[in-house]
């Protein structure tokens, strides 16, 4: 199954797709409000800023998985990324990446390695994956990695669109 198939839903509940982003380069991030990696949403907004008029965008998927740092609800989640963050990019409804209750489009993303060649379950919110114009997993960055980080931004710049 191609990433554009799987079926998600906005924050607010309204059904949606990787397809509505095909021919982009996509930074998909499972994000947290309450998490010490929360701060990443600054540069994931850069990033947007910087990339959107060139065919990028950033792609927030919360999830409560990792400590329950995601504990709000989906109209607390959006005032909090957008009074806090000034966040402009979409983000979807909560889900989980890892466990039994994976969502699909987890279960495709989770076969991708990182730089290490390390495969499998997300590791702790902010991991990152770089998705190519064409629908392909061209990178995986773990939590740590800050999103203006140089390696990021190199492969980000590689997936750009023409």
């Amino acid at each position: 199954m191609s990433l554009y198939d799987i079926p998600l839903h906005t924050l607010a509940g309204a059904p949606a797709s990787l397809a509505d982003h095909k021919g982009k380069a996509l930074l998909l991030v499972n994000v947290a409000s309450k998490c010490g990696l929360t701060p990443q949403y600054a540069g994931l907004e850069r990033l947007q800023q910087r990339y959107a008029d060139r065919g990028f965008t950033v792609l927030g998927f919360p999830c409560n998985q990792f400590a329950g740092q995601e504990p709000g609800s989906e109209e607390e989640i959006q005032t909090f990324c957008s009074t806090t963050y000034g966040v402009s990019f979409p983000l979807f409804e909560k889900l989980d990446v890892n466990g039994d209750d994976r969502h699909p489009l987890y279960a495709e993303l989770t076969e991708a390695a990182d730089a290490e060649g390390t495969a499998g379950d997300v590791q702790w919110n902010f991991e990152k994956f770089l998705i190519a114009p064409d629908g392909t997993v061209a990178g995986r960055f773990r939590p740590r990695t800050e999103p203006e980080a140089d390696e990021l931004i190199t492969a980000i710049e590689a997936q750009l669109p023409s």
